[in-house]
C-alpha cells in the first residue's frame, strides 16, 4: 500500500504573498485532502466558500448559545491563505475540514479558567499579574486567527526580524514574503525558520502551554484520521508556528497514545457556528486583534496587483484620487514624481520594487508637500481600508438577524464599515420607520446608530441626525438579544419588560419610557408606565419624582410626531407632577451644600419639563409649591433662591414681592453664608435680572457694601463662584454697570461729539437700508 504523503504549509494568517504561493503549490501538487487550522464546528459552513455572494472580509463565528459572551471569531479576507484554500478545495471538490481543537472544549475550559481566576483574585486581593491575566481571559481567543488573542502572544516574526536587522516583524515579513512573487520554496524556508525559532525560544508555561499542547495534539490526531481514511496527498494549512510540532513520525504508537491521553476527558459546552460580516478596520492590529495586520487595505492591493512594475503607479494613483476627493491639491505630475522617488529609494535599499514604507515616504515628500497630516487620511482610507464583507441569505443565522437584514433591505439602510451621517425627517413614513428601527436596536445594545442631534435644529422635533457605523461584533449582541424574540420588535419589548424588573430608580424607568416611546413599542410603553405609576405612588422621594419628569416630557413632546398615543403618558406625567409638588418643600429641608446643589439641577430640569406641558391644571400646583418653597425658612437657602427666581421668570412673582424677598434674605441680620447661597440660587447663573433690574441691583449692592471685613472674606468664595458661572459678556456688562450709581448715569465722562466723523457712515447706511438721499 502506498504511504500517504503529507505536506505542511506554514502560513501567516493574513498575507497575500503566502496566499499566492499557497495557491500555486496546491495547483501544482493537487492534494486529495485539505486540512485547515480552524474550528471543526464550522465544517458544514465550508460549502459556502464557493458562493460568490459570500464576500470577504468575513469571519467564522463560534459561540455558546447558553452563554453568548463566550464566542470566538475567525476573520478571513480575500488575501487570507485559509480563505483561498477553502475556495480552491470546494471548487475542486477536494474533501476539506478544520483540525484545530474544537471550541466545544475550548470554551468549556475558558469558562472554568475564568471562574478559577475570579475566585483566586477575590481570595488573594487581586495580585497584579493575575489581574492582567483575568482581564485578558475575559475575552480570550483560542487560536492564532482569533481577534481576541492575548496581548503578550509569542512573536516569532519579531525574533526573526531582529536577527535580520529589521525594526519589527511586520516590515520584515512584508519584504521577505508578502511583497514578493510566487515561490515554491517559500514554505520549506518558513518551516526551517520556525524549527529554529521553536528550538531557541523559551517554552510557554502554564495555561498557554496547556492550550498549545491540546491544540497541536488534536491537529496531529486529525492528520492521522485523514491518513487512515486512505487519502494519499494531504495538505495541512496551519500557522507557521505549529509546523514543527505537526511534522515528523506522528503515527508512532507512543505519539498516538500521548495525544489520546492528553485529549481524554476534556469538558464540553454546546456551541454553534455561522458566518458573519467582518471589516478591514477590525482586521487591523490596531483594533486589538492579536493576529491582525497593520495594513489590510495595502495587502488587498498587493493581492489584486501582482506585477512589481506597476505597483507604485497604481497605489499612488489611488492616493492622488483620495486627496482630490478631499479637496487637496494633487496633480499627475505629483504622481509621476512620487513614483520616481519611491522606486529610487527602493533601489537604494536593494529592494526589487517599492514597498509600503517607500510609498509612504514618497507620499509625504511629494503628494503631501512635506506635511504628515494627510498621511493619517491615507492610513485610514487606503492602508487600512473600510471594506465590509457580505453574507448570503442561505447562511445559517438566528431569526432575529434575518429580521434585521430584511428591515435593512426594505428601508435601504445598508450596513457600512465607514461612518456616515443619516438625516431623517420624521414626517416621512420611510424616515420614521428608519428612526424606529435604530431606536429599537439601541434598546437591544446594538449601537449601529448614534443620535447626534434631535429637536435643536431648524426643523425642530421633526428632525433627527444619526451617525451610522456597522461593527462586526454586533453579531454577538444580536445573538445575545435573540433569546428575547425572533423579530426586532418582539425582542425589544421583551427586553424592556425584563429591564423593568431590574431598575430601581424612577429616573431610569423614565429614561426607559423615553426609549420605548422613541422605538414605538406600545406594549412596552404600557408596561413601563404601569411600573412608573406604581412606584411613584409609594415613593416619598420627591428628588426621584423630579428626575423622572424631563425624559417623560421629552417622550410627550415627540408623541404626535411619531404617531403614537401619548394620552396614557400625559396622565402619568400629571400625577407625578402633583406628587412632586406636594413633597417639594419637605424634600428641600435639612440638606447640606452638595445635596442642595444636586437637587437644584433636578428642580430646574423639572421646571422646564413642566413648562412644556402647557396645561394650567398641571402648572398651578407646581407654582404653589415653588411659592411655598421660596417662603420656607427651613429649606436650603440655595433652593429657596432658585424657587424665587423661577417664579420671577414666569411672571408669577410681582416686583414688589421679589424686592421684599431680596431685602429679607440679604438683610444685615441674615447669616452671610446663607445669604450668599440664596443669592446664588436667585441669580441662577444668569446675570440678566442683575443687569436690568435697578431694585435687585441696589439690594445686592447694598448687602455687599454692608458686610464687615470678616463676613466679606467668608462669603467672597461663594460670590465669586456665583459670578464665575456668568457668561463672559455678562461679566463685562456687570463691570460697566458697577461704574453707575443706583438709578444714575455712567460715571465716566462721555467723549465730545464729532459731527463730521458721525456723518462718514451715513451714506453707506442709507444705501444698505435702501433709503434715498436726504
Amino acid at each position: 500500500m502506498t504511504t500517504p504523503t503529507t505536506q505542511f504549509f506554514g502560513i501567516r494568517h493574513h498575507g497575500p504573498g503566502c496566499a499566492r504561493s499557497l495557491l500555486a503549490a496546491l495547483n501544482a501538487w493537487s492534494p486529495d485532502c485539505v486540512l485547515i487550522e480552524g474550528p471543526p464546528e464550522a465544517d458544514d459552513l465550508l460549502v459556502h466558500a464557493a458562493n460568490p455572494a459570500l464576500r470577504p472580509p468575513v469571519a467564522l463565528l463560534v459561540h455558546c448559545p447558553a452563554e453568548p459572551t463566550l464566542a470566538s471569531f475567525y476573520p478571513l479576507a480575500d488575501f487570507s491563505p485559509e480563505w483561498q484554500t477553502m475556495v480552491w478545495a470546494v471548487r475542486a471538490g477536494v474533501p476539506t475540514r478544520f483540525i484545530d481543537l474544537p471550541q466545544t472544549h475550548n470554551m468549556a475550559m475558558r469558562k472554568a479558567r475564568e471562574e478559577e481566576i475570579k475566585a483566586k483574585l477575590a481570595a488573594e486581593n487581586e495580585e497584579a499579574e493575575e489581574a492582567d491575566e483575568a482581564k485578558d481571559m475575559g475575552c480570550e481567543a483560542d487560536n492564532a486567527i482569533s481577534p481576541n488573542e492575548e496581548s503578550d502572544h509569542l512573536d516569532p516574526l519579531g525574533w526573526l526580524a531582529q536577527a535580520a536587522g529589521y525594526s519589527d516583524g511586520e516590515s520584515w515579513w512584508n519584504h521577505m514574503v508578502e511583497e514578493r512573487g510566487d515561490g515554491a520554496d517559500l514554505f520549506a524556508a518558513i518551516a526551517e525558520a520556525m524549527r529554529e525559532v521553536r528550538t531557541q525560544a523559551p517554552a510557554p508555561t502554564g495555561w498557554r502551554a496547556q492550550r498549545e499542547n491540546l491544540r497541536e495534539a488534536h491537529m496531529r490526531t486529525c492528520i492521522r484520521q485523514a491518513q487512515a481514511q486512505g487519502h494519499q496527498r494531504i495538505a495541512v494549512v496551519c500557522g507557521a508556528w505549529h509546523v514543527p510540532a505537526l511534522e515528523g513520525d506522528i503515527a508512532a504508537t507512543k505519539a498516538v497514545k500521548a495525544d489520546a491521553q492528553l485529549l481524554k476527558g476534556l469538558p464540553k459546552l454546546k456551541v454553534a457556528a455561522t458566518w458573519v460580516p467582518w471589516s478591514y478596520p477590525h482586521l487591523s492590529a490596531h483594533s486589538g486583534y492579536g493576529a491582525g495586520v497593520d495594513s489590510p487595505g495595502w495587502y488587498d492591493y498587493l493581492w489584486q496587483h501582482t506585477a512589481h512594475t506597476s505597483r507604485a503607479i497604481g497605489w499612488l494613483t489611488r492616493v492622488a484620487r483620495l486627496l482630490r476627493d478631499e479637496g487637496l491639491d494633487c496633480s499627475s505630475a505629483h504622481v509621476i514624481e512620487g513614483v520616481r522617488l519611491a522606486e529610487t529609494v527602493a533601489a537604494l535599499r536593494n529592494r526589487p520594487a517599492p514597498g509600503l514604507d517607500e510609498l509612504n515616504e514618497a507620499c509625504v515628500t511629494v503628494l503631501c508637500h512635506g506635511e504628515a497630516a494627510p498621511l493619517a487620511l491615507i492610513q485610514k482610507r487606503l492602508i487600512v481600508g473600510d471594506r465590509l464583507g457580505q453574507i448570503p441569505a442561505g447562511v445559517p443565522s438566528v431569526p432575529l438577524q434575518q429580521d434585521i437584514e430584511q428591515q435593512q433591505k426594505t428601508l435601504r439602510l445598508k450596513p457600512e464599515a465607514l461612518a456616515k451621517t443619516l438625516d431623517l425627517d420624521l414626517r416621512k413614513d420611510n424616515d420614521l420607520a428608519k428612526s424606529r428601527l435604530l431606536h429599537r436596536l439601541r434598546l437591544l445594545s446594538v449601537e449601529w446608530g448614534t443620535l447626534s442631534r434631535t429637536g435643536n435644529s431648524a426643523k425642530g422635533t421633526f428632525h433627527e441626525i444619526w451617525s451610522l457605523q456597522w461593527q462586526p461584533d454586533f453579531a454577538i449582541q444580536v445573538i445575545t438579544a435573540s433569546r428575547y424574540g425572533n423579530t426586532v420588535e418582539q425582542a425589544a419589548v421583551a427586553l424592556a419588560a425584563e429591564r423593568i424588573l431590574s431598575i430601581d430608580s424612577l429616573a431610569d424607568l423614565a429614561e426607559l419610557m423615553d426609549s420605548v416611546m422613541l422605538a414605538n413599542l406600545p406594549a412596552a410603553v404600557s408596561a413601563v408606565a404601569k411600573a412608573l405609576d406604581d412606584r411613584a405612588a409609594v415613593t416619598g422621594d420627591s428628588a426621584q419624582l423630579l428626575a423622572t419628569l424631563p425624559p417623560l416630557a421629552n417622550a410627550l413632546r415627540y408623541g404626535s410626531v411619531r404617531q403614537t398615543d401619548a394620552n396614557l403618558l400625559a396622565d402619568l406625567f400629571d400625577r407625578i407632577v402633583l406628587r412632586a409638588s406636594i413633597g417639594l418643600v419637605l424634600a428641600c429641608m435639612s440638606l447640606d451644600d452638595d445635596a442642595a446643589d444636586a437637587l437644584r439641577k433636578n428642580l430646574l430640569d423639572a421646571d422646564r419639563a413642566i413648562a412644556l406641558r402647557k396645561d394650567e391644571n398641571v402648572l398651578q400646583p407646581w407654582c404653589n409649591a415653588l411659592k411655598q418653597l421660596s417662603l420656607s425658612e427651613q429649606s436650603a437657602p440655595l433652593l429657596r433662591g432658585v424657587a424665587a427666581r423661577l417664579q420671577l421668570d414666569a411672571n408669577l412673582l410681582p416686583a414688589e414681592e421679589a424686592a421684599q424677598l431680596l431685602a429679607r434674605n440679604l438683610s444685615t441680620g441674615a447669616d452671610p453664608q446663607q445669604a450668599a447661597a440664596w443669592l446664588d440660587g436667585f441669580l441662577n447663573r444668569n446675570a440678566t435680572v442683575l443687569l436690568h433690574d435697578e431694585v435687585v441691583w441696589g439690594l445686592v449692592d447694598g448687602w455687599i457694601s454692608s458686610l464687615n471685613e470678616d463676613n466679606f472674606v467668608r462669603v467672597l468664595p461663594l460670590i465669586r463662584r456665583t459670578f464665575a458661572a456668568f457668561e463672559a459678556a455678562e461679566r463685562r456688562d456687570l463691570s460697566g454697570r458697577v461704574r453707575r450709581p443706583v438709578g444714575g448715569v455712567v460715571k465716566a465722562v462721555a467723549a465730545e461729539w464729532d459731527e463730521a466723523r458721525a456723518q462718514l457712515p451715513v451714506s453707506l447706511l442709507r444705501g444698505m437700508l435702501g433709503l434715498t438721499a436726504a
